[in-house]
């Protein structure tokens, strides 16, 4: 099967190469900006014009937000706007104003309710300071070298890679993929290359294709499996915290830029900068790097796993744990599993926001009406049951895919709970024998009073 997966490789380049990657950077924001500005002067015409009473056929004629319009009017504009356009790649220019039409459409589609999710608001103008350098390669001569630690890139030349690319060399020697693109970006005071890659990927089994497993994501543990395993959280922001308070004190003793004065930044103020962005970048990199080996190994093992659907972006509101929250990436673990089960031949089902995996019971299926989120032990009054509120979580996740899809036939776990709780009277409500679950016997209410909402969710 053919999938799209991205390379990601860190770069040594010399100071002029660096100052090449720059100038390319830099064409790709004044196009970008140019652009903008165009398309936003048009607006504001238009708009203007309406105020007065100027009929809709007497409009400015509006301008066409497509890459081929914009690239068509960059292409005539450009000896006049950038000079020395010769003497960057075509494809720096390419890369702004493919990321403004892209915006400019995610902003229409939001507007008319095609696209899904969060408001998406206007394209902004970019800046050279706040704005991360970045320029994309699709044409060209774009390959990785034979002794595999160099790449050559249009116009950049052979740049040096920091470590080997034998993983993508062989593959690309095999003839089982091909690259489709290559983008240069500055993160953290270093610079990458990310190679997106059309990738003819063989199918594979996990190692035990029968096994179900539920998957509890929290803050005291970063995931509680319900084969009874906790994996431990790392706290990797927790750790350098100290560092980052050390090293933004001495940031702020230096001279910065001022937009009133016009006053630009000293050189120890920029080095200062950078390394408070390379400590950020540590930690990035420490917890992405954990995630992928732990996401790798469950996709590995087990034939089907279970998660939970978090509303990641409302427990964020929490001002108290969003920043563990924030640290532990429930988002980004779910993410990588949701694709990584797919290369490995393994399902990943999503249980129902609203199911009471953390108050029902997972020995007799009986449900409380509520659980406070400081009690972490659950303690069942109508069997007796006494189990670690995560590892109960996670096993009532299991059963759910069990009971409800022996046969690993539906793409979906969990089914949508009613959001209300039944005022009975009653602490636990026993499940009824022959329904699928039992979490429509004691339902949750909605946003918040209950372990299982989306604020009290995280452990």
């Amino acid at each position: 099967m053919k999938k799209i997966q991205a390379y990601r490789f860190a770069l040594d380049l010399t100071p002029a190469q660096e100052r090449d990657v720059l100038a390319h950077a830099g064409a790709a924001r004044l196009a970008h900006n140019w652009a903008l500005a165009r398309v936003k002067a048009v607006m504001d015409q238009r708009a203007a014009e309406r105020t007065y009473g100027v009929p809709h056929e007497q409009l400015t004629a509006s301008v066409s937000w497509s890459l081929p319009a914009l690239r068509k009017a960059w292409n005539a504009a450009k000896p006049d706007v950038a000079p020395w356009w010769n003497e960057c790649s075509k494809e720096a220019f390419n890369t702004g104003l493919d990321a403004l039409a892209r915006a400019l459409k995610n902003w229409s589609d939001s507007r008319t309710g095609k696209r899904a999710g969060h408001p998406v608001g206007f394209p902004r103008f970019k800046s050279r300071r706040r704005s991360t350098p970045s320029v994309r390669f699709t044409t060209g001569t774009i390959r990785v070298e034979p002794d595999r630690k160099h790449v050559v890139l249009p116009r950049l030349g052979r740049l040096k890679l920091h470590e080997s690319a034998r993983k993508l060399a062989r593959r690309l020697e095999a003839g089982t993929a091909r690259i489709m693109s290559a983008t240069v970006r500055r993160d953290g005071g270093r610079w990458h290359v990310a190679f997106t890659v059309e990738i003819e990927r063989t199918v594979r089994t996990p190692a035990r294709p029968d096994s179900i497993i539920g998957v509890d994501v929290g803050i005291t543990h970063l995931a509680v499996l319900s084969t009874g395993k906790f994996v431990p959280n790392p706290r990797h922001l927790n750790q350098a915290q100290h560092r980052l308070r050390a090293l933004g004190r001495a940031l702020s003793r230096k001279s910065g830029p001022d937009r009133r004065t016009g006053a630009h930044p000293s050189n120890r103020w920029q080095r200062a900068r950078v390394r408070i962005a390379r400590a950020h970048a540590r930690v990035a990199n420490l917890r992405r790097d954990g995630l992928h080996k732990l996401t790798t190994r469950l996709a590995r093992e087990h034939g089907t796993l279970v998660v939970e659907d978090l509303n990641v972006s409302g427990m964020l509101r929490n001002r108290k744990l969003a920043r563990h929250i924030a640290d532990a990436g429930f988002g980004e673990l779910r993410r990588e599993l949701t694709y990584k089960t797919t290369w490995n031949g393994g399902r990943l089902h999503v249980a129902d926001r609203w199911y009471p995996s953390s108050k029902t019971c997972s020995g007799c299926g009986a449900v409380k009406t509520k659980l406070a989120l400081s009690k972490r032990v659950y303690d069942c009054k109508a069997c007796g049951l006494v189990i670690d509120r995560d590892l109960n979580a996670a096993r009532n996740l299991a059963a759910l895919v069990a009971e409800i899809d022996p046969a690993g036939s539906s793409p979906v776990a969990g089914r949508g709970a009613i959001q209300k709780t039944r005022t009975s009277g009653q602490e636990a409500v026993k499940r009824q024998p022959g329904t699928a679950s039992a979490g429509n016997t004691g339902t949750v209410p909605p946003q918040g009073g209950t372990a299982n909402s989306a604020l009290t969710r995280a452990h």
